[in-house]
């Protein structure tokens, strides 16, 4: 049976853990990990303070080489535009083995809508 993009987040919104922006903020203060999994243009655009991008695209393959992705114990928040591809990367790291994967429900949308903080980068080279 085939399904939707949307069913597919539906059903790993299912066997993951979500937060909501405002308790994000909180674990974030607490160390979490932050990973956005957009792509590089949004994530220049703005993003979560302290915030890390590895895309979606290619998270899975980060797993063994980026420093965010070292520690499978860690408390890991996840985000995106709206919700959708953190939930699928949330789901990925668990099956990868990560314990605390969580993803932030309504993204990064979510966040400002809270009245959250945004960084930008604030030069042209990222950094």
């Amino acid at each position: 049976m085939s399904m939707t993009p949307q069913q597919l987040v539906a059903e790993a919104k299912t066997q993951i853990k979500e937060t909501d922006a405002n308790n994000a903020a909180t674990r974030i203060g607490a160390g979490a990990i932050v990973i956005d999994v957009r792509e590089p243009a949004e994530f220049d655009a703005g993003h979560l303070p302290n915030a890390v991008n590895i895309p979606r695209g290619v998270l899975e393959f980060k797993t063994g080489d980026h420093p965010a992705l070292s520690n499978k114990e860690a408390e890991i928040l996840l985000y995106c535009k709206t919700g959708g591809r953190s939930a699928l990367a949330a789901l990925s790291l668990q099956r990868l083995g990560y314990i605390n994967p969580v993803s932030m429900a309504g993204g990064f949308e979510a966040w400002i809508n809270a009245g959250q903080k945004v960084a930008k980068d604030t030069t042209n080279f990222g950094g």
